[in-house]
């Protein structure tokens, strides 16, 4: 009995922790064109993305993707600028600390995956600091619209794929042109259970005058 009552305490915890995560996150903002159950059609304004090319499968780049561009958003930078991380964790760290933003976007470019942080909107390219590593890039994605997908689950390919196909279903059925490769975008931390997940996918297209 004590053993349940501890993983259902444990479970609580997660899912109170990882929902005030996700509520205090920035997320990229868009004007929404159209709703139709589980699809959208958005305006994004421009934006500035950290982005690093890797190699990989759907998952697997995601994941070696992650690791460097955290680094970067909290201070592995050329800013020397020291600043108290927030809490849970309270100590100094040179370099400038970034807020964390969403989502996590990554787009197939070439046989390899671009993965990219969006920037917090009080950044420019003037203002951000410079990445120490040398294969973060810092770049400024004009103003675009996608038609998109959300789903919930695991960050499977296989999910991916499913979801891909209703999102080019559907883009076919109002006639949309696409314009570009999907992107896959995530909103919430890995520890986050499975079944909390906000997913998407988003695929630029131009349907009528803006």
């Amino acid at each position: 009995m004590n053993i349940l009552i501890g993983l259902i305490t444990a479970i609580l915890l997660l899912l109170f922790t990882g929902a005030t995560i996700a509520m205090a996150t920035e997320e990229a903002p868009y004007t929404l064109l159209k709703s139709d159950d589980i699809f959208e059609l958005r305006d994004y304004p421009p934006q500035i993305l950290a982005e690093i090319i890797v190699d990989g499968d759907l998952k697997g780049a995601g994941n070696k993707a992650f690791r460097p561009l955290f680094r970067y958003i909290s201070g592995d930078n050329k800013s020397r600028k020291k600043i108290t991380m927030t809490a849970p964790v309270s100590q100094e760290q040179e370099g400038e600390k970034i807020a964390m933003t969403a989502p996590v976007s990554q787009q197939s470019i070439q046989g390899k995956w671009a993965v990219s942080f969006m920037m917090p909107a009080s950044f420019t390219m003037e203002t951000l600091p410079v990445p120490d590593d040398p294969k973060i890039k810092l770049r400024q994605v004009p103003g675009r619209r996608v038609a998109a997908v959300r789903y919930s689950g695991s960050w499977s390919e296989e999910k991916y794929l499913l979801n891909k196909d209703k999102l080019e279903k559907w883009i076919k059925d109002n006639r949309y042109t696409v314009t570009g490769e999907p992107i896959w975008a995530r909103y919430n931390p890995p520890f986050t259970l499975w079944f909390m997940r906000r997913n998407e996918i988003m695929i630029p297209v131009t349907a009528g005058d803006k």
